[in-house]
């Protein structure tokens, strides 16, 4: 036997345990992505998960969809205190739990913003506006509620088309533990450095490489072979020697007759021997 909440989102068994109406759901989520879709400025919107489980899908849904994120702890005035440097003024808010995310919605009942929360069967709807019901307290329940939204939103924009589905998968907004992550890392690097490294070749082990005979001891000589042929020292001609052109000798000059015929010197200028001044 079923009884129905008086809100209509859950029903509750004969043991007393609230099972979560999933058609109501996705009619909450429709509702909540309207009102998303209908902020001009993505920037506006700001989501929050002070719980770890919902941060990295709010990273994921605010990279998505262009709204601003808050993982982690919700700086008090945020939304009231107008002289600290964290600030803001959203003009809607959406949120992972009503209960761990308390102080900001306490802010937004101040100026007036309203607010779309992932809600539980168990969970405060004091200054909600849009409730959707699901498991909040999930790590993969929480990424496909974040995953559902934000693909709703891009549908409504016409960012993405209905005919198709979307090529990001929902495990992109599950909680990863930070361990597990560091372990596959490793992991990784592990396998990649053995598929780099090459095989090392196995060397010959036998004594005398090349025919020669096996040498432990290199401070000892080496006979030498009777067949070994000696070099012979060659005593290079040295190019650089210069001649000495001083110990050639001298063949005198024959004396010139210029009354033979030959030609007269030419005068340089010079007075003829007694020629007058005068």
């Amino acid at each position: 036997m079923f009884l129905w909440s008086k809100t209509g989102l859950c029903v509750i068994d004969a043991c007393g345990i609230y099972i979560i109406n999933l058609k109501r759901t996705w009619e909450k989520v429709l509702l909540a992505a309207r009102a998303i879709a209908a902020i001009e400025n993505p920037a506006d919107i700001c989501v929050i998960s002070a719980r770890p489980y919902g941060q990295r899908a709010v990273l994921k849904f605010a990279s998505a969809t262009g709204s601003t994120p808050i993982a982690g702890r919700f700086t008090p005035g945020t939304f009231t205190n107008q002289i600290q440097a964290a600030y803001r003024e959203p003009r809607l808010l959406v949120i992972t739990d009503p209960r761990i995310d308390h102080q900001p919605v306490t802010e937004a009942s101040y100026v007036n913003i309203p607010v779309i929360a992932f809600c539980n069967s168990d969970s405060p709807l004091l200054h909600v506006d849009i409730s959707i019901p699901c498991n909040n307290k999930g790590a993969q329940s929480i990424g496909l509620m974040w995953w559902l939204l934000a693909r709703e939103v891009l549908r409504l924009r016409g960012t993405i088309s209905r005919d198709h589905p979307w090529e990001i998968m929902p495990d992109l907004y599950f909680y990863r533990d930070p361990d597990e992550v560091e372990k596959e890392e490793k992991e990784a690097l592990e396998r990649a450095k053995e598929e780099t490294t090459p095989a090392q070749p196995e060397w010959a082990t036998e004594p005398g490489i090349g025919g020669g005979a096996n040498v432990t001891d290199w401070a000892d000589e080496v006979p030498v072979t009777g067949g070994a042929i000696q070099p012979e020292m060659v005593i290079a001609e040295e190019w650089g020697k210069v001649e000495d052109w001083t110990t050639e000798p001298v063949q005198p000059m024959a004396p010139v007759d210029p009354a033979a015929g030959g030609a007269p010197a030419p005068s340089w200028g010079g007075s003829a021997p007694g020629e007058s001044w005068d």
